[in-house]
């Protein structure tokens, strides 16, 4: 094997045993039913190792490798940069989900893709139930109430008691009757015990916690530069934030007009999230009959090529999400399984939730609003993106991936469709402008909080006020950001980044004019292009791109 290609496989060997959780997820069935070591000396170990495969890398010189390879290496170095940043701040003594997510999404990802036959599978499953208890006593041992914040644990509890069901009732239920099940049930129920004693211990955690989610200017804007290779930092990214949410809101106020002739945004989504699903398996069969739609004009309209094969099933969201989760997601298949089914999932309320509250979460899913995000998870969002990548790109870049590219296609593909005419009416485009507002706004915040410049209660406010959020949903969101710097931030960025990308690609072949007048050709390749690239920082994405023109 050459040098870069030996470099490159060790390392990956490497993350597989250090995170064969992740391995699992990717498809690499070997390592199905081993739960990672998050104890404090593995984290610590891997601190040091991660800074040995920095300096390995950054030695490989561009004299040796292609275009490609110079690519890949610069993603390895662009992660690794990223850990370094992230070293001090030691996520794992503040986040409990660290902890609880790495058992449950394990487990779920076993029976979601159903790569090996069942009785291999519940093997696995057993292995990683009986596993949980002792990987929660690491979370509980590493966890810092010095360090850790009393929302971020809270938010940690909340998804522990939503993990409690899915073991003790419904993982069971994955598998036919018989000793099989009846193994799945009794493990189950032991790491059901563990989730529920671990929930106690987080609620008492809160109790006594003195620590922040405050990540810092600094470390953000590092993470901007060196990981995600933009050529910004937070301040920055923020006044763009902010300007962007100009532009739309006057954008907005235009179509309010044509709508009501008043030009207030706020008051007509208002008036037009009454017009919602009645239930939820509406609204679930709401999201599949928009999806089929935009499957069906990107085949009309030539815009995107689809692999033979790829499906996307729209089904409600997993039960131990929803405590944590309010929205819509998506689930790709194995990046090294040859599944191309994907699978689209529906914000369904948690256990218990009163129905006034319920009925909220479906005036947010409204009948206008579902098209869009209809585009934005499944075609040609994150699904088509998904499957696109498969077989298409590098091993290294089926490991790696950054929501500033995927989130940020996600947002690119709601504006694309737009341009294209995918929308029917004027109140469809309202809604799609408002998403994007919205994360605007979600810049602003995010960078704002973790630059010391905003308090939660600030932060709920503005987004109440300024995307007309409810409360509760706008505390929930602003949670998210406290507990996931940057995240938060990529969707626009990302959005704005490959549409200037695509201007440069059409430039380069002859185009000029406004991109949606560009031949359907030329949209196509640069939609396949950039998409099987993989989901590099935009910095990468764009010399991939720009290579391949």
């Amino acid at each position: 094997m050459p040098p870069f290609a030996a470099l490159v496989e060790t390392f990956l060997a490497q993350e597989f045993e250090d995170s064969p959780t992740h391995a699992s997820d990717l498809g690499l069935s070997e390592y199905d039913g081993r739960l990672d070591d998050l104890s404090a000396a593995s984290m610590e170990r891997q601190v040091t190792e991660s800074a040995r495969w920095l300096e390995q890398f950054e030695a490989v010189g561009d004299a040796e490798l292609t275009t490609d390879q110079q690519i890949d290496r610069d993603l390895a170095i662009s992660v690794l940069r990223g850990r370094a940043i992230l070293a001090d701040w030691q996520g794992w003594r503040r986040d409990p989900l660290l902890y609880s997510d790495t058992i449950l999404g394990s487990i779920f990802g076993l029976f979601l893709h159903r790569l090996r036959p069942e009785s291999e599978l519940v093997d696995a499953a057993v292995a990683y139930l009986d596993a949980a208890p002792e990987l929660l006593d690491q979370g509980a041992a590493n966890l810092d109430a010095r360090l850790a914040h009393e929302l971020i644990l809270r938010r940690g509890a909340g998804s522990a008691r939503g993990g409690v069901r899915y073991l003790r009732e419904l993982v069971a239920a994955e598998v036919a009757p018989g000793p099989d099940r009846d193994r799945l049930a009794a493990a189950g129920s032991r790491a059901a015990a563990a989730f529920e004693r671990w929930a106690v211990f987080l609620d008492e955690l809160a109790g006594r916690a003195t620590g922040t989610w405050q990540l810092g200017e600094e470390r953000y804007s590092r993470l901007l530069r060196e990981r995600e290779a933009l050529s910004f930092d937070a301040l920055g990214l923020r006044e763009m934030g902010r300007a962007e949410y100009d532009r739309l809101d006057a954008e907005m106020r235009e179509i309010a007009r044509r709508i009501d002739g008043r030009g207030d945004w706020a008051a007509v989504l208002a008036a037009a999230n009454d017009d919602h699903p009645p239930t939820e398996e509406a609204m679930r069969a709401g999201y599949e009959h928009w999806t089929e739609r935009a499957r069906t004009f990107l085949r009309e309209h030539g815009l995107v090529t689809f692999p033979e094969g790829e499906r996307c099933l729209v089904v409600p969201s997993p039960v131990f999400q929803r405590p944590v989760l309010g929205v819509a997601s998506y689930a790709s298949p194995p990046a090294f399984s040859p599944s191309l089914l994907g699978h689209f999932f529906v914000p369904f309320a948690p256990d218990g939730t009163p129905e006034a509250e319920i009925e909220r979460r479906l005036a947010a899913n409204s009948n206008g609003k579902i098209p869009t995000t209809a585009v934005h998870e499944a075609y040609p969002g994150h699904h088509w993106h998904s499957v696109i990548r498969k077989g298409r790109t590098s091993r290294i870049r089926q490991v790696f991936r950054t929501p500033f590219f995927g989130e940020g296609w996600g947002l690119y593909a709601e504006r694309m469709m737009r341009e294209q005419g995918f929308y029917e009416d004027p109140l469809q485009e309202l809604y799609h402008l408002n998403a994007t507002l919205f994360r605007a706004a979600r810049i602003v915040v995010d960078t704002s909080l973790h630059a010391g410049e905003m308090t939660v209660e600030e932060a709920v406010r503005f987004m109440t006020e300024k995307t007309a959020l409810p409360e509760p949903t706008a505390r929930a969101e602003v949670g998210r950001y406290c507990a996931r710097p940057t995240q938060a931030s990529s969707y626009l960025t990302g959005c704005l980044e490959i549409l200037r990308i695509r201007d440069r690609y059409l430039a380069a072949r002859g185009f000029e004019g406004s991109a949606a007048a560009a031949p359907v050709e030329s949209l196509r390749a640069f939609h396949d292009a950039i998409a099987s690239s993989g989901s590099l920082p935009l910095g990468l994405a764009e010399r991939a791109v720009l290579a391949a023109s």
